[in-house]
């Protein structure tokens, strides 16, 4: 899809599962089940997404890099994710030509497995080296901070595998609250899932787009309440939810789902008194 001069196209990592009680915190099963079907372990199927971004310049830039294949041999993370990976994000990468040398930016929303297991590959067993060897990594300061001082809530998330080897290879850039990368493209720290979560802006010629990493993982999750039991900082979350999907409805900025297995992308808008999120297709 054309943003003004830039081009966005969704990636997919393949899918997962995790907990549907843990992905919506507060609403009842009864209303979240309609949204996203749990399986017998009480899991919903979520996607691993990422957004691959065309600049006017050229240059190939990367919201998030799934999962990776480096747990493909663990059999109990992949029984406990319910790891589906037929299609990966590097198969994305090469329908459009592309091989990771072609990235020169990844932009990390946070630095949980699920959204940075792509930022690695392993050199040699137990080695990772970056997947991405031209590219710089964008990585809020508090993020950073947070990944590589975990406590006992976050340790499970945040695995140095992914991340740690960015910095000592020099290709690590962090960056203090909202930032803009180039002209038309920018990331806004929202907080609320973790304290240095940022979401990606792409903006030209009146048209935008946003990436909303884990701040709104899926369209259900437009609805104020709808927040996750795994934020660390709900009332952030919504605080950054209510000012974010104002400015996307009255800029008409496209919101992509990261999350999402089913709609990975709509327009806000308000129907009969909810704020939703409209399909492109569909949008009137």
């Amino acid at each position: 899809m054309k943003i003004g001069r830039f081009e966005i196209f969704q990636l997919n990592d393949g899918f997962f599962r995790l907990d549907g009680g843990a992905m919506h915190g507060a609403v009842p099963k009864t209303l979240w089940c309609r949204h996203h079907p749990a399986d017998d372990k009480n899991r919903i199927k979520l996607a691993l997404g990422s957004l691959l971004i065309k600049t006017p310049s050229g240059k190939w830039v990367l919201a998030d890099t799934g999962l990776s294949s480096k747990y493909e041999h663990d059999v109990k993370f992949k029984s406990i994710y319910a790891l589906e990976r037929e299609q990966t994000l590097l198969d994305g990468l090469k329908n459009f030509h592309l091989t990771p040398m072609d990235i020169s930016v990844v932009i990390n929303t946070h630095l949980h497995f699920d959204h940075c297991g792509g930022n690695t590959v392993w050199e040699e067993a137990s080695k990772p080296r970056p997947a991405f060897a031209r590219a710089k990594y964008i990585v809020q300061k508090e993020e950073w901070d947070d990944a590589n001082h975990p406590h006992e809530r976050s340790r499970a998330s945040y695995l140095e595998e992914n991340f740690a080897c960015l910095e000592t290879g020099g290709q690590l850039e962090l960056v203090l609250g909202n930032y803009e990368i180039e002209p038309g493209l920018s990331v806004i720290q929202s907080g609320g899932h973790t304290r240095g979560h940022q979401c990606v802006v792409v903006e030209s010629k009146g048209q935008g787009a946003i990436f909303f990493g884990d701040l709104i993982p899926t369209r259900a999750h437009v609805a104020l309440p709808w927040i996750m039991g795994y934020d660390l900082y709900p009332v952030a979350t919504l605080e950054s939810k209510r000012k974010l999907l104002k400015v996307a409805q009255e800029r008409e900025w496209l919101a992509v789902f990261q999350h999402d297995p089913l709609q990975r992308a709509g327009f806000i808008r308000e129907v009969d008194g909810r704020i939703l999120a409209v399909p492109p297709e569909n949008d009137k």
